[in-house]
């Protein structure tokens, strides 16, 4: 076999990321690369000899060539294949002919017979990407979320300010904001999960009406359910030349909203970086360098780069879509296009080893919430609360009296509380409703805005309990 130096590789995925991901994109190349598609073409192969078998040969010599595939897979080698395709200039005709020189005289006759290339690449890669996604993908995926879910858990009483379009708003929990993650994550972890048992099959002949097996028995869409029983998959419901491209199609699109989703939390943790914030902090390590030029930058790389592949990676989509249409019974247009479905899992799957490594290693500062919550935000984050309050009490324009009142604290700077006791009729108002609801006076209550928090410390709690429990078999898949 040709040896080649990695950095002689185009695609950055088969040198930058494979040295950041060694150990998982070798996973990746057992179900992915295109020695994993020929062995499953084999496999493919087999499965349809294994039925020929039990069609055509007398019980009393099945065992000797049932054993005589068994040894198939490991028989055939992609270098003999691809030699054998310079000469046939076809992939499954050069396949065939490869696997008639390891079987048994009887059984080459059978080869291939009754199928055309379609029913084997397109069973081939429902199971290679079946595979890809249960043992190497969901695994990743589901010990990202229960990093998630253990932050999540340990911050759940851990105040922070709120943030909508970017501007402080009420008082929050660190492990609520990040357990907004942990349930979109979940959920497409279970979808995903769910399409992958979606994929199908086919062995229904050149145009998906069974031409050919019908010749060689009564009931094709049986032995169709016979082959790809050996497989563990199910057929098409109707198929052309091609499977329906829905099946994959759906799988690829949910692993998209997953994609988006660790774009965006990615996001969220990079701007939770900033020197003006810097409420949290990825792992620096003691010889990593942040800047060529100024020795103390410590930038959020981690979490730019989960972005940057997704920027990469997530507009693949259209092409996802495109692959949709083949004219007819089938076309080629989707013949060079499909071959990068595997790039696509490998981009996501490098960003999603990237942000479980930031995640893994992700630390808080509670002085910065805590000064940011306090000295930022100050009590106006509780204005809020007045209006709700005066409103109960019987103030008909509680939100506009409140609204006032923090254009005067914002333009005096002072704090909401003095503007409120400077309101007699307002006070009063506000210190009855407040302590026959909370038990508080103004005074306690204006002195600890972080515990204006609603439910988030529950909901965090929640949700790391729920998904858990359903993520956490997940991760056993590849032990």
């Amino acid at each position: 076999m040709e040896q080649r130096s990695l950095f002689l590789n185009l695609s950055p995925l088969d040198h930058r990321y494979y040295l950041s991901n060694r150990e998982l994109f070798d996973r990746l190349g057992s179900c992915l690369s295109e020695e994993a598609s020929v062995r499953y073409a084999v496999r493919c192969e087999v499965a349809l000899l294994k039925a020929h078998v039990d069609l055509h040969f007398p019980p009393a010599d099945r065992p000797a060539l049932l054993a005589a595939l068994d040894l198939l897979e490991a028989a055939v080698l992609p270098e003999e294949v691809y030699e054998e395709e310079e000469k046939t200039q076809h992939n499954i005709r050069a396949l065939v002919n490869v696997i008639k020189r390891h079987l048994p005289p009887a059984l080459v006759p059978f080869v291939h017979l009754g199928a055309t290339s379609v029913d084997m690449l397109d069973t081939a890669n429902a199971l290679k990407i079946r595979e890809a996604v249960k043992t190497v993908i969901l695994p990743l995926l589901a010990d990202l979320e229960l990093a998630l879910i253990k932050i999540s858990r340990q911050e759940a009483d851990t105040p922070q300010i709120g943030r909508t379009h970017g501007q402080f708003a009420v008082p929050i929990t660190v492990g609520f904001a990040l357990a907004e993650y942990v349930s979109r994550l979940g959920k497409s972890i279970l979808e995903i999960q769910r399409l992958s048992d979606t994929l199908k099959g086919k062995f229904a002949g050149a145009v998906g009406a069974y031409n050919a097996t019908s010749v060689m028995t009564s009931d094709p869409a049986a032995l169709e359910r016979k082959v790809l029983g050996y497989l563990d998959l199910e057929p098409s419901e109707h198929s052309t030349q091609l499977v329906e491209p829905e099946y994959l199609l759906r799988l690829l699109l949910e692993l998209n909203v997953a994609f988006g989703i660790l774009a965006n939390l990615a996001d969220d943790l990079r701007n939770l970086q900033r020197s003006e914030i810097g409420e949290f902090r990825e792992l620096f390590t003691a010889t990593q360098v942040g800047s060529s030029t100024m020795p103390q930058k410590r930038n959020p790389w981690n979490s730019e780069h989960v972005k940057s592949l997704w920027k990469t990676f997530a507009p693949r989509v259209m092409t996802f879509f495109m692959d949709q249409i083949s004219e007819h019974q089938r076309d080629l247009t989707n013949s060079a296009s499909g071959r990068f479905v595997g790039d696509y899992l490998a981009g996501f799957t490098a960003a999603a080893a990237r942000m479980l490594k930031v995640v893994s290693t992700l630390s808080v500062d509670r002085e910065r919430l805590e000064k940011n919550l306090r000295d930022g935000a100050g009590d106006l984050v509780l204005a809020e609360s007045v209006y709700i309050l005066l409103s109960l009490a019987g103030e008909p324009e509680g939100h506009e009296v409140v609204r006032v009142l923090t254009l005067e604290c914002e333009k005096e700077k002072r704090p909401l509380l003095e503007a409120l006791r400077a309101r007699p009729a307002v006070w009063q108002k506000l210190s009855q409703e407040l302590k026959s609801r909370t038990g508080w006076d103004p005074e306690q209550f204006f002195s600890h805005p972080e515990t204006y928090h609603g439910q988030a410390p529950a909901k965090a709690r929640a949700l790391a309990d729920k998904y858990e429990a359903l993520v956490r078999p997940l991760q056993e898949v590849s032990k």
